[in-house]
């Protein structure tokens, strides 16, 4: 139970479920651009099609029998394709950014790691006599 506390207590869980139920709102964000404002202008384009609606029908429904039909929704998936590439596309622009300023904080570093005085010849050489006579 101890380790199970210490592994939860860690901030890079706590990052994760934050980041995980910010990807799930995002993809909930993401899914509703497609549906309800990229689609419809796309649909009327080509002729008024509502690409949800688009099945191919097996099986037709048969109302006194009590069978529903059974199709290929082919529309939807053509609309959670559109949703996958729009997300991949945003994941790919994120880490391009997170990377660039990653870039750009160990430039920053190693320019101040560069412009870090040396000491001096005299300064080691007391720092040196300074270590000896501790030492005794």
């Amino acid at each position: 139970m101890n380790e199970f506390k210490k592994f939860i207590s860690k901030g890079n869980v706590v990052e994760m479920a934050v980041g995980l139920i910010l990807a799930t709102y995002f993809g909930v964000l993401i899914k509703s651009l497609v549906n309800d404002i990229i689609m419809p202008p796309i649909g009327m384009l080509l002729g008024g099609v509502d690409f949800s609606s688009l099945v191919f029908v097996i099986q037709p429904a048969v109302e006194a029998e009590g069978v529903s039909e059974i199709a290929i929704k082919y529309g939807v998936f053509i609309n959670t394709i559109i949703t996958f590439l729009i997300v991949s596309l945003a994941i790919f622009m994120v880490v391009k950014f997170y990377n660039k300023l990653k870039e750009r904080v160990a430039k920053k570093e190693a320019v101040q790691e560069a412009a870090a005085p040396t000491p001096s010849k005299e300064e080691i050489l007391l720092t040196e006599i300074r270590d000896l006579l501790k030492k005794r």
